[in-house]
């Protein structure tokens, strides 16, 4: 798929798809990993409904009402994403530790590897399809989709492995075991893959708070900012940069010794710069700034300026 809509929208079907086999599923096997899978899905279902419509304001340029645009909305999305999946997560992860303190559950292992071995498939066609899609649309939406896509083919994957150990203890005659194999099993799932939503919210509260990006992406901003105003003599220059969602916005303010530069020389020396920077970044809007006062390029936030007696 080659356009953001298509692939997310393909998401939100095979989460929906996945979640409603799942919640069938544990009616008929009362399996609270297949209930775990269904749930999890459902809920991503539901978000991303939501992420296909943010998709689509990410898109627009600002306006009235948003000056600095949408794109603060794909942040606010991973982190209802990361933070929905954490719940679950949680939610599973007490009541696995609580049946295992009520000596566990039985569960129907056949219909489970079915069932499981379905959503293996399904979960991992749907990572690849967003694997692939990420070849023709640059997008923190999709990444996050298939990151979650990656997790939930484990996830399946892991409850697949352990029914297919629960009919091979069946026939071995390992009763006493079985009614924990359930419960152990979300456990382990639970613990193994809590790191993931736990980075997805993280990374989005950054993006929400302002925080500059990582240095893999900082530093070359930096460096083509440098290499921008190459030849020109500068008192100094201060760099600040955010990344709300799929957008670097970029400003620069540049402290020159000579402010006898015109306005047109100044514009070519903006454009040299934002050309710089697409090379390694794009969506970006890059706003160049340039005074002789190093007053106005001194962080300003709040801070009291003292008059002048």
């Amino acid at each position: 798929m080659k356009t953001e809509s298509s692939t997310l929208a393909f998401s939100a079907i095979m989460a929906l798809l996945i979640g409603s086999a799942g919640i069938v599923a544990t009616l008929a096997s009362n399996s609270q990993a297949i209930l775990l899978d269904g749930l999890f899905n459902l809920i991503y279902f539901s978000v991303a409904l939501v992420t296909i419509k943010v998709s689509k304001l990410a898109s627009r340029p600002d306006s009235e009402s948003y000056p600095f645009g949408y794109s603060y909305f794909e942040s606010l999305v991973n982190l209802c994403k990361g933070l929905l999946i954490l719940g679950v997560s949680i939610f599973a992860l007490i009541d696995a530790i609580a049946a295992l303190l009520t000596g566990g559950r039985e569960i129907s292992a056949g219909l489970a590897v079915i069932y499981a071995l379905f959503a293996t498939s399904a979960c991992s066609l749907t990572a690849w399809v967003m694997y692939r899609s990420q070849r023709h649309v640059h997008s923190p939406l999709i990444a996050a989709d298939k990151l979650n896509w990656i997790v939930n083919s484990v996830i399946s994957a892991a409850v697949l492995a352990a029914f297919c150990l629960v009919m091979l203890f069946e026939r071995l005659g390992w009763q006493t075991i079985l009614p924990y194999v359930d419960s152990v099993l979300v456990i382990a799932v639970v613990v193994l893959c809590l790191g993931v939503p736990v980075r997805m919210a993280s990374q989005a509260l950054r993006e929400l708070l302002n925080k500059t990006p990582e240095e893999t992406i900082a530093a070359p901003v930096r460096q083509a900012v440098a290499r921008g105003l190459t030849d020109i003599d500068t008192q100094e220059v201060r760099v600040r940069m955010v990344r709300p969602g799929r957008l670097l916005y970029v400003i620069v303010h540049v402290i020159l010794r000579e402010p006898d530069t015109s306005i047109h020389t100044q514009d070519q020396l903006r454009a040299r710069i934002d050309e710089e920077v697409r090379r390694y970044y794009s969506p970006v809007v890059c706003d160049v700034v340039f005074t002789a006062n190093t007053r106005w390029a001194a962080p300003s936030c709040g801070l009291l300026i003292e008059k002048q007696s």
